[in-house]
């Protein structure tokens, strides 16, 4: 019987087992099943051998891979064609449930780990599996398992501090360490200028100019890049970029981390509710709490509008917007025209927190210098010579 609500049972959950869930729902709507079962989960504890499931298993001579193909045998047989969102099976959230009474009462854990999962999957297994994929697993001794846990599991992953508390330290989560919201959500376009990951950017110094100047101010300093597709809005942010790298901003803005967020990354696997709007509020929080300043560069902006709502209860744009009105967070945006005016105009209150950068087509002048600029690259790649009439050719032919 199901005592315990959804969300407080997942906010038990380690790093480790909880990344594993969320793996799991992916799979689940990846081959649209119409539930998220306890094979979902576990078929995703297996994947790392360094975790608690994977060395209680080869410790007591049970083949592992064994177990995961017969979990994929009964995957495989599960009814698909599922267009909406899977429900969570009645089933798996029992498992969560046995799991954090085993964590808590007879680990004595803060968190549920992958091995409180089998422990507790291993004391009704025939109750919770579907298909005979648990026979090789009845070899195992419970009890035997449970008095040898420590020794078992104590070079598992999952005895890190960032495993066993679902999170990290704040100076790690400030740095972008591995386990941190910036570090899973996130990527770093000042590193990749440094490391020469970004083409140099021709053309653009007004717009650049003025994305500098709007960063600059006390408030109102987020910029938002709208113009046609294709005419380089993340070239433009790329640039800026570029220049802090080079130290050619002005004081205010040369140690500064431009982090772009990634939209997509955020929402996979978030059907849980409220999951999605934790990852965002994660993200925030560390940015804000960074030792070193940060500008979140949101491209498609106009995806926070709604983003979330559905698996919970507000969207991305009304848990930007505190941040964005005291200050406490600077970010760059970029749209096309047809989405700035379809959702942010009608969303003064967000509008408010945002100054438009226009961004044009370049003219041909300006695309000449812009190819020109990138012409070695293009050499070094195709291994070409490129003759300058060609270039303004290309130009020409590509205006028409």
């Amino acid at each position: 019987m199901l005592l315990v609500e959804l969300k407080p049972l997942v906010g038990r959950l380690n790093a480790f087992t909880k990344q594993a869930l969320e793996d799991g729902v992916g799979l689940c709507v990846s081959r649209s099943h119409y539930e998220i079962t306890v094979e979902h989960l576990l078929v995703k504890l297996f994947d790392n051998v360094q975790a608690d499931v994977a060395l209680l298993l080869r410790q007591n001579g049970v083949d592992a891979a064994l177990v995961k193909r017969g979990i994929d045998r009964a995957l495989e047989d599960m009814r698909t064609g599922n267009a909406g969102k899977p429900a969570f099976s009645p089933l798996l959230l029992e498992l969560m449930q046995d799991a954090w009474l085993i964590a808590s009462v007879n680990l004595g854990e803060a968190r549920i780990r992958s091995g409180a999962v089998l422990l507790a999957f291993l004391a009704r297994a025939s109750y919770y599996a579907t298909g005979d994929y648990a026979e090789p697993l009845r070899a195992l001794n419970r009890e035997s398992l449970l008095s040898g846990f420590g020794a078992t599991c104590g070079a598992s992953i999952e005895e890190t501090p960032g495993a066993a508390e679902g999170g990290t330290t704040g100076g790690q989560a400030a740095a972008g360490g591995e386990g941190s919201a910036i570090a899973r959500f996130c990527e770093n376009f000042t590193d990749k200028a440094r490391n020469g990951k970004i083409d140099p950017v021709f053309g653009r110094d007004k717009e650049i100019r003025q994305m500098v100047d709007i960063l600059a101010r006390r408030r109102k300093n987020n910029p938002i890049c709208v113009g046609d597709p294709g005419v380089g809005k993340t070239a433009v942010v790329e640039g800026l970029a570029l220049r802090i790298v080079d130290g050619d901003v002005p004081d205010s803005l040369k140690d500064v981390t431009i982090l772009g967020l990634d939209m997509g990354l955020l929402q996979a696997g978030a059907s849980v509710k409220g999951e999605f709007e934790n990852r965002l509020k994660g993200v925030i929080t560390e940015v804000k709490g960074s030792a070193k300043p940060i500008i979140l560069f949101i491209d498609e902006a106009h995806t926070l509008i709604g983003a979330g709502g559905q698996a919970g209860t507000s969207d991305a744009a009304n848990l930007l917007k505190p941040a964005l009105a005291r200050g406490e967070l600077r970010t760059i945006a970029a749209t096309t025209w047809a989405e700035y005016k379809k959702y942010f105009e009608k969303d003064p209150a967000l509008a408010r927190r945002f100054q438009p950068v226009k961004l044009d087509e370049p003219d041909l002048a300006t695309a000449v210098i812009i190819l020109r600029g990138l012409k070695e690259k293009y050499e070094d790649v195709h291994r070409v010579v490129m003759r300058d009439d060609a270039i303004v050719a290309a130009a020409e032919l590509s205006s028409r």
